[in-house]
């Protein structure tokens, strides 16, 4: 998200937002510290925490899990060679301890892991934690300039990675050769030859447990943390308009957080164990904290190393999956694949990352695949806010339940309500827009599960908390019932004759269209209104279809969706697009969201002749 106030909101709602001294909360920050400053500064003694109290970290979800049930399966992982992988919550706890005397042995306080869903990450996120260190995800689908961005950045002094990807250290390991990595073959050993150097570390690390007293998990950052309000881990922003930044998460804010998802998505399930399908990437906002809601409830890690759409569907049908989560573009290509059938168990699916259409919430319920609609950012542990399915929108007609079940909703159980704001107030005072589902402002929130601020900038954080709120940038209503519902990214406001065109709206209802599988709308100038919408499309393939994958395409041609925006649609006539183009598949980040700003290029620059069909 961006962290300061978008441009595009204060030319379209007169919203200038000057510069403001920190606010106390803002003082404290202390991002900008070095790691090494940090260690050597003098630490005041301890003071006794009373016996009502403890502070608060998610780590010791798996030490209580291994402990209550430690024969439960942890984790179920098709492996890098092909093997079938199970392991119980015990391994699960052994492995990671090991990791973590393995890193306490040799002094290492800040790891990075650049790896896929495995169950290396998941032992990473448990492992660096219990050590005392602080855990820095990176996007493997990063360049290579990027990786070492943020691994310099953040200061490792380790990296966790995946053989697969271990060319993306490159550079990094150019300009530090000294810091350590450690490689993950993903293979079904554990010793021997094939087990690789991340299995013989977890090896090395309990043979020095062992050899120090066999303390196990009492000595390690678990049951105890010496201040809830530390940093847990620096994940980063997915940096489409500029540098990555990284957000500094707290024990405290990820054990909320985890706590809250286990409520939201339902994962505590009364008859027997979740299954969990990691269709997410751990490395996006850890995971939305998912690592460790998971293991809080005993659930099955049920790894995933890509997004395989066959695979995703045999697991669907044949391992009892109960949960998973994805972005709205994920869910829209299962649910277009050719094997797609109704499942015999409803699972929940919890859907964020950008904004859906009913059309397709609508889709997946005739599958059983049962939407969980939730929002929110990197900065704040991932989703804050549920779209809550109340009873009586069953008596509704379709499209109105459907688009109720659309909105971005209330805000979580360990979290403050969200609130959208004018924007045209002085700096510091906050003034609610009218619950109208009519009057458009930004969402902001505050409370448990916001992040810390950015780590190393002090600027960016406090534009980020500007006013004592933390910033979405994204605009949005206030309905009468309480609920927000998105309206677009500020940049993304189409202007056009004086009216406001929301792109998300316009793309909602261009994929009503039969045959379109998912849309893009960007704004391109216009000599007489202004801006214009142009939307780029993919269209679903014939007969079943394969998720638009560039595989044969329907006939349809952009003149045609014209014709029907403009004669069969709900679209208003100021909405029609002036153009739509046909493409083989929509440029999205890693975390499914549509890259409008290279949309954007494309309508400036002409899009890529092999990103158009025909």
């Amino acid at each position: 998200m961006s962290s300061s106030a978008p441009s595009r909101l204060r030319s379209l709602l007169n919203h200038l937002l000057p510069p403001s001294p920190p606010s106390p909360h803002e003082q404290e920050q202390q991002q900008g510290q070095s790691r090494d400053q940090q260690q050597q500064s003098p630490q005041p003694p301890p003071q006794p925490t009373p016996p009502h109290l403890s502070h608060l970290s998610p780590t010791f979800f798996l030490e209580r899990a291994a402990a209550i049930e430690p024969r439960a399966e942890a984790v179920y992982h098709v492996t890098a060679n092909g093997a079938v992988l199970r392991r119980s919550y015990r391994e699960l706890a052994d492995r990671a301890r090991g990791l973590a005397y393995y890193l306490r042995k040799r002094g290492l306080r800040r790891v990075g892991i650049l790896a896929p869903n495995t169950p290396a990450f998941l032992e990473t996120v448990y492992g660096v934690v219990a050590a005392g260190a602080v855990l820095v995800p990176v996007n493997y689908r990063l360049k290579e300039v990027d990786v070492r961005y943020i691994l310099e950045f953040a200061e490792v002094d380790c990296v966790v990675v995946d053989g697969e990807f271990e060319g993306l250290l490159g550079g990094f390991r150019r300009a530090r050769p000294g810091v350590e990595v450690v490689v993950d073959l993903d293979t079904d050993a554990t010793e021997g030859e094939l087990c690789g150097p991340f299995d013989e570390a977890v090896l090395e690390g309990l043979l020095y447990d062992q050899e120090t007293g066999s303390k196990g998990w009492a000595d390690l950052v678990s049951q105890t943390v010496a201040n809830e309000d530390d940093m847990i881990a620096i994940p980063f922003t997915s940096g489409t308009t500029s540098k990555p930044k990284g957000v500094v998460y707290t024990h405290r804010g990820a054990y909320l957080a985890s706590l809250a998802n286990i409520v939201e998505s339902g994962l505590n399930v009364p008859d027997g164990r979740c299954k969990y399908l990691w269709t997410l990437p751990m490395f996006h906002a850890v995971g939305w904290t998912f690592p460790w809601s998971v293991c809080a409830v005993r659930g099955t890690h049920v790894c995933l190393r890509k997004i395989d759409y066959p695979l995703i569907w045999k697991l669907l049908k044949e391992e009892g999956i109960t949960h998973f989560n994805a972005a709205p573009t994920v869910n829209t290509l299962l649910c277009a694949h050719a094997d797609a059938e109704v499942l015999p168990r409803p699972v929940r699916v919890t859907v964020a990352a950008s904004p859906p259409t009913a059309h397709l919430f609508e889709q997946m319920t005739n599958l059983n695949l049962l939407p969980v609609h939730v929002y929110g950012l990197t900065e704040t542990y991932g989703p804050i806010t549920r779209g809550y399915m109340l009873p009586e929108w069953d008596q509704l007609p379709k499209n109105e339940k459907y688009g109720n079940m659309a909105r971005q909703g209330h805000g979580f159980l360990t979290a403050l309500p969200a609130r959208i704001i004018k924007p045209d107030q002085p700096e510091g005072v906050l003034v609610d827009v009218a619950k109208n589902g009519k009057e458009i402002g930004e969402i902001v929130f505050s409370g448990n599960i916001c992040c810390k601020g950015y780590y190393k900038d002090a600027e960016a954080t406090r534009k980020l908390f500007a006013g004592g709120v933390l910033h979405s940038g994204d605009l949005a209503v206030w309905h009468p019932d309480g609920s927000i519902q998105i309206q677009d990214r500020a940049k993304d406001i189409i202007i056009s004759g004086g009216e406001n065109i929301s792109s998300v709206a316009l793309e909602s209802m261009l994929v009503e269209h039969p045959a379109i599988l998912e849309a893009g709308v960007v704004a391109v100038p216009d000599s007489h209104w202004g801006e214009r919408p142009k939307a780029y499309i993919t269209v679903k393939v014939k007969g079943k279809g394969g998720g638009g994958g560039g595989g044969a395409q329907t006939d349809l041609r952009g003149a045609e969706v014209i014709e029907w925006a403009r004669t069969h649609s709900a679209i208003s006539k100021f909405m029609v697009p002036r153009e739509v183009e046909i493409v083989r598949e929509l440029p999205k980040t890693s975390t499914g969201k549509i890259k409008k700003n290279e949309l954007r290029e494309w309508a400036k620059k002409g899009t890529p002749r092999e990103a158009l069909v025909g």
